[in-house]
């Protein structure tokens, strides 16, 4: 789809100790290492997951 909004998610705190649900949303929005930085479409689901792991994640519009 042409023109979609994206989200750059930056991890900045570390997964280690988190939840199991946070540590699968984490995943799910294709977080891996502590300070890489991935761009997510801007969906309702994505939106959930983010809003979830907030706390750990520096979150930028792309």
């Amino acid at each position: 789809m042409a023109g979609e909004n994206k989200i750059k998610l930056t991890l900045v705190r570390s997964l280690n100790g988190r939840l199991k649900r946070h540590k699968a949303c984490a995943r799910g929005l294709g977080i891996r290492k502590m300070h890489n930085t991935v761009e997510v479409i801007d969906t309702p689901e994505n939106r959930g997951m983010i809003n979830k792991i907030s706390y750990m994640l520096q979150i930028e519009e792309a």
